[in-house]
């Protein structure tokens, strides 16, 4: 009886979620929208926990957040990058569930309390999968949700949006999992999956709850070469990774991210036509693909893209047809 009362109570005293936040060289006001956001939920302060994260800004936030008090956790550290600043953050995080934000986003109140409200209901809720969007002023009001599956199921059978901010998620299935630090671009694609299968239940909704801030001097928007290049090695790393997990995966688990990586080769192929549009570089990645195993793509029904773009790819008129078509759809969007 005495354990029973124990665990309640410390149940009572955990928080529900806690936010963790990474910032780095944002204007203040950015930083501030995102806590504001969090702040407007029907969360008390003790039923979420706020941890800001500083990957070592040149100028400090510290004034600009003084306004909140001990509302928030704020910490600074020498700049290592997203990977290790997130990986702080979850380190100190003590709440029931987790949820990733970057400084320069901010949640919707409408569908993200649609998502709080699934885990208050169902306290067998390891994750949330829900959607983003990139319009500031949105406005829903209905959301349709999927049954309960386990992440290996989800990940078997769905595209996987592998955006980790994306997921609000219970904190005692990440285990020791933890971003890799030298990976700047794709280290999402890389946690994501793995965390899904740590999952045995899974709810995905179609609530836009997080409103993502497209930034032109953000990371995955810079044009010069080293920064092409580096989005394309660190892709292919984290390809190889999950390509090596499957081996000591069980078998329904192997199946799941069989299919991820897959689909991650075909984002692959895709962003090194865009980005190089070179035939000999792109002849070059398919045969070190090939050698790895890793090409042609698996026959497989996993979308419609996929299927045409694995047949397109599979020859060599195929090949110059998506070089000469594919960076001008990129253009025109």
């Amino acid at each position: 009886m005495q354990n029973e009362q124990t665990l309640a109570s410390i149940q009572k005293s955990q928080p529900l979620v806690s936010f963790v936040i990474t910032y780095y060289n944002l204007p203040v006001q950015m930083l501030c929208e995102c806590i504001n956001s969090i702040r407007a939920l029907s969360l008390d302060p003790g039923g979420r926990e706020i941890i800001v994260v500083d990957d070592g800004s040149e100028v400090s936030p510290m004034n600009g957040l003084m306004q909140y008090g001990e509302e928030i956790i704020y910490v600074r550290q020498k700049n290592a990058g997203v990977s290790v600043a997130r990986n702080t953050g979850l380190q100190m995080a003590t709440g029931r569930y987790v949820q990733i934000v970057d400084g320069d986003d901010y949640l919707l109140k409408i569908p993200y309390e649609h998502c709080l409200d699934m885990v208050r209901r169902d306290a067998d809720i390891d994750l949330v999968l829900f959607d983003f969007t990139r319009a500031g002023s949105h406005r829903q009001n209905s959301f349709s949700d999927g049954g309960k599956m386990s992440g290996t199921d989800y990940l078997r059978n769905h595209n996987l949006r592998g955006a980790v901010w994306c997921c609000l998620f219970r904190r005692s299935i990440r285990g020791q999992l933890a971003f890799t630090p030298d990976i700047c671009y794709g280290e999402d694609e890389e946690f994501t999956p793995q965390l899904l299968l740590r999952a045995e239940v899974v709810c995905s909704t179609d609530a836009r709850a997080y409103y993502y801030r497209q930034r032109p001097t953000s990371a995955v928007h810079q044009s010069d070469d080293a920064s092409k290049e580096k989005r394309l090695g660190d892709t292919i790393s984290v390809i190889r990774h999950l390509n090596q997990l499957t081996d000591r995966l069980p078998a329904a688990d192997k199946v799941a991210m069989q299919r991820r990586v897959a689909q991650l080769t075909m984002d692959y192929l895709y962003n090194t036509i865009v980005l190089t549009r070179s035939r000999k570089v792109l002849d070059e990645r398919i045969e070190e693909l090939y050698n790895e195993g890793l090409f042609p793509l698996p026959d497989r029904d996993y979308s419609a893209k996929y299927r045409w773009f694995r047949k397109m790819t599979a020859t060599s008129f195929g090949r110059s047809v998506l070089l000469h078509t594919l960076p001008l759809l990129k253009k025109e969007r």
